[in-house]
């Protein structure tokens, strides 16, 4: 069975054989649903809790 993993950004779930997978040079896996989280992360370096559409934002709360 594979498992199901979360978007290193938005939080959203990634379906097994899709999504994107990043690689820092220290080691640490971050895994991407889709090329927005990805750009949003690490070309812009934006906060997740800043933006409605992501699920860390719905978590806390404010919607």
């Amino acid at each position: 069975m594979l498992s199901v993993k979360k978007c290193f950004f938005c939080g959203g779930d990634i379906i097994p054989a899709r999504g994107q997978t990043y690689i820092r040079n220290d080691g640490a896996v971050l895994n991407f649903c889709s090329s927005k989280c990805r750009k949003n992360a690490l070309k812009l370096k934006r906060d997740p809790r800043k933006y409605k559409w992501t699920e860390k934002y719905q978590s806390q709360g404010k919607r």
